[in-house]
């Protein structure tokens, strides 16, 4: 879209007689002249000298796009097409476009393949709690929470490293401003890792050349936002999850963090580290129960081989190192609550060779929402899914 500029006098009146009853946001096709201007947002303006009204809008509109007046959430969600016309959501998906092209560059740079795996399931990764049900024919079928099972299987097939970006669904009944039914999902596997360490490593230089990319790419495209792209260095600090707990004033609670508890860690941790990105590590197994495929420590079981990395106080990614041994595997989904049984196409993967692996997953909406500094996760997807929207 272009500024047009109609002069009073030195215009056809007929010309400024139709634009001055046209209303707001129809469609127009302009013949003119185009000339520089410093105050045109895109440095150019069209004076015209003929027009054709190609889509005339109804009034009045639901709500403003060029107006400055505050504007429900729930409202701008409800008309979502009028929404995304505001320049200033605009530049919330251009951010998230330079954000998955820097992240799919800097995989490739590493020799990942990039895979789809499929979205129904006859299970889920992590049981069947937070599982969508659907009628597949005539057999139950669940939508995707993760590709975590397909991940490991491809590490089997010869696939040593994987990743893909796509949706998933989780059925949680919960209404925060960080959670989605439908999501979109980076997830990586890795095969044949040395140890946690080296899996964080590929982490965080993703992380760091991922941002220089959205950085680069945001001064270009002139977009507000990428003054908001923060300059990291690797390595990120990593705090054991028993350090936290120390900051949170609940030493060996092994609870599960909720969102104060992680805003006050990434407060703490950019004073104590001067770092906005941090790993929290060595997640007790008690906190990681449902993770049935999460290695433990050979030297204190009570503890996983599983990080989270935080950005300022919201968790962005989870992962760890898997168990690739089939009866420490077996034993796992049994102290989960699940049948080994309902895994077995899962389960033979391991059966036939399987290398020490592991991976994680990305948050792809909750980085959006942090980098752009959204108060909620529903302005970071162009038509969200929570738990009461399935409209527009």
């Amino acid at each position: 879209m272009t500024q047009v500029t109609l002069k009073k006098g030195s215009t056809d009146p007929a010309l400024f007689a139709l634009f001055a009853e046209l209303p707001r946001e129809s469609v127009v096709s302009v013949d003119g002249v185009v000339r520089r201007s410093e105050k045109s947002q895109r440095g150019v303006e069209v004076s015209p000298s003929a027009a054709t009204v190609l889509g005339r809008a109804e009034v009045p509109l639901p709500l403003g796009v060029v107006d400055k007046v505050g504007v429900e959430l729930d409202t701008r969600l409800n008309h979502r097409v009028l929404d995304l016309r505001k320049p200033a959501v605009r530049a919330i998906f251009e951010l998230r476009t330079s954000l998955l092209a820097g992240f799919r560059a800097a995989f490739l740079h590493r020799g990942f393949l990039e895979v789809e795996t499929p979205k129904i399931l006859r299970q889920g990764a992590e049981g069947g709690a937070t599982l969508f049900r659907v009628d597949y024919f005539d057999t139950p079928a669940y939508l995707a929470q993760s590709p975590q099972l397909y991940k490991q299987m491809l590490i089997s097939a010869g696939f040593e490293r994987v990743f893909e970006i796509a949706p998933a669904f989780r059925a949680e009944p919960s209404d925060t401003v960080r959670h989605l039914t439908e999501f979109t999902s980076l997830d990586a596997e890795v095969g044949y890792l040395d140890g946690p360490e080296e899996l964080r490593t590929i982490l965080e230089e993703l992380i760091v050349e991922t941002l220089a990319y959205v950085r680069h790419d945001l001064v270009e495209r002139r977009n507000p936002l990428a003054e908001r792209i923060p300059e990291a260095s690797a390595p990120f600090p990593r705090v054991p999850f028993a350090v936290c707990e120390e900051w949170l004033g609940r030493p060996g609670a092994e609870r599960d963090l909720g969102a104060e508890d992680e805003k006050a860690i990434g407060a703490r941790a950019e004073r104590e580290y001067g770092s906005a990105f941090y790993f929290i590590t060595d997640y007790p197994t008690a906190v990681k129960a449902t993770t049935f495929y999460a290695m433990r420590q050979e030297a204190n079981p009570r503890l996983t081989h599983y990080s989270d990395l935080d950005f300022r106080g919201l968790e962005i990614m989870s992962g760890g190192l898997r168990e690739h041994r089939l009866d420490r595997l077996v034993e796992n989904l049994k102290e989960a609550g699940l049948s080994p049984e309902s895994f077995s196409a899962y389960l033979e993967a391991f059966r036939y060779g399987m290398p020490p692996h592991g991976g994680f997953a990305v948050g792809v909406d909750r980085i959006v929402q942090a980098l752009a500094g959204l108060s909620n996760i529903r302005e970071a997807r162009l038509f969200p899914r929570d738990r009461y929207r399935l409209d527009p």
